[in-house]
This record gives C-alpha cells, sequence and structure tokens, in this order.
C-alpha cells in the first residue's frame, strides 16, 4: 500500500535549512496497521503530511497504491486525497454548525460522491457505524458529543469513501484513558475486520502497541 524510497524534505526557515526527513525508506503491506511513533521534531508529522498529499517532498519517491506522490501536481495530489486516503485528526476537526450526520455527508460531497449510492458500500458503511457504535448520536451537533464521540464521528467522515488508506494523526491525544481505548480498540476491530490499512502517528508506546508493527523515527530517519 504504501512504497518509501530515500524520501527528503527540507524547509526554508529565514536562512536556514531545516531537514524535517533525512532518506526515509519504508513499506507498509496493504491491510497493515502500522504505528509510527518518535519525539518531537523527529519527522513524524512531515511524513503524514506527505503521505497524505498535503505537501510536496524534496526528493525521493512516495507512492500510495502505486502512486507516486512525488511526481504529481498539486491537483493530482488533491484528487489522490479524495480517491485514496482518509484522515483523522487528534483536534477532530468537525464543523460546530453541521450535524454529525452532516459532517460524515460532507466528506461525500468533497469527493464528488454526493449524488453516488453503492448498495454493497453503504452496507459496509453501515457496518462501520455499527461497530463506531454513533448511529444514535448522528443528529447532534459536535457540541452536543462527547470527546470520545466526536473522534468516532471524525473516524467516520474519514472511512465513508472506502479510501485505501486511513491516516491518523495522534487520534487520542485529546482523549481521556478510557476514550482513548475504546477509540484505538476501534481502529485494531477496522484493521481486522474490514481489512483497512492504517498508519497512526503518537507518541504513546502503549497507543502503539494496537498496531502490527511499530517503527520509530528520530531526527527524520527511520531507526528502528
Amino acid at each position: 500500500m504504501i512504497e518509501i524510497r530515500d524520501l527528503k524534505k527540507t524547509y526554508r526557515v529565514g536562512e536556514v535549512d531545516v531537514h524535517a526527513l533525512r532518506g526515509v525508506n519504508l513499506s507498509v503491506a496493504k491491510g497493515e496497521f502500522l504505528s509510527v511513533v518518535g519525539p518531537s521534531g523527529s519527522g513524524k508529522s512531515t511524513l503524514f503530511h506527505i503521505l497524505g498529499g498535503l505537501a510536496p517532498a524534496t526528493s525521493g519517491s512516495a507512492k500510495i497504491d502505486g502512486r507516486d506522490l512525488a511526481s504529481m501536481t498539486d491537483a493530482e495530489r488533491t484528487d489522490l486525497r479524495k480517491a485514496k486516503v482518509g484522515f483523522v485528526f487528534q483536534k477532530y476537526n468537525l464543523l460546530p454548525t453541521l450535524s454529525a450526520a452532516d459532517n460524515i455527508e460532507i466528506a461525500r460531497d468533497i469527493a464528488g460522491k454526493n449524488g453516488e449510492r453503492d448498495p454493497q458500500t453503504d452496507a459496509q458503511f453501515e457496518q462501520i457505524l455499527d461497530l463506531l457504535g454513533i448511529k444514535t448520536r448522528l443528529h447532534h451537533k459536535p457540541r452536543a458529543l462527547s470527546g470520545g464521540e466526536q473522534q468516532r464521528v471524525a473516524i467516520a467522515r474519514a472511512l465513508v469513501n472506502s479510501p485505501a488508506l486511513l491516516l491518523a494523526d495522534e487520534p487520542t491525544g485529546n482523549l481521556d484513558t478510557e476514550n482513548s481505548t475504546a477509540v484505538l480498540t476501534l481502529l485494531r476491530d477496522l484493521n481486522v475486520r474490514l481489512g483497512q490499512t492504517i498508519l497512526m502517528i503518537t507518541h504513546n508506546p502503549e497507543a502503539a502497541a494496537y498496531g502490527h508493527r511499530t517503527v520509530r523515527m528520530l531526527d527524520g530517519r527511520v531507526v528502528e
């Protein structure tokens, strides 16, 4: 699902070059749940943004489902995000004026799928909603939902278009222990039951243990 070769990213900050990634090599199999750990400044978030098509690399290659991000234009990366990648963020990023259902539906609109309905895909998404346990909360706005419920809505939004890859950036960073455990268990269940490929960035070794495999980053490199 992911093939990264000698990936480098350098930012220019004033007159200083900041080397965020220094030649990362990494492969993630289809259906794998990979955890990426490391301290702040290790390059985790930069890797996340490049894999999500949110930023270009300076050099090297990063392929998602066989498509090389490094050679794409901004428009092509936008299309890839719509078709192949789902995002789960630490801060949920739900629109406060919309209900949970509308927050999920807007992801279809952005992907241009608001007029499309595939019975098999819809049935799978109903299964996801059952797994997430939020069917009875879909008509509530974010302010009426707990942090754990908001994160579950965010996960549903990330999966509504059946992406090939789910990228999760510190998905439990704003949650207490009970809700963190619930969300991590849900991610693992999504991986096991639906074969969803997941790459999760976390600073928490206990959270990382929910994945099949953990890689550690330090100073822009994969070190373990």
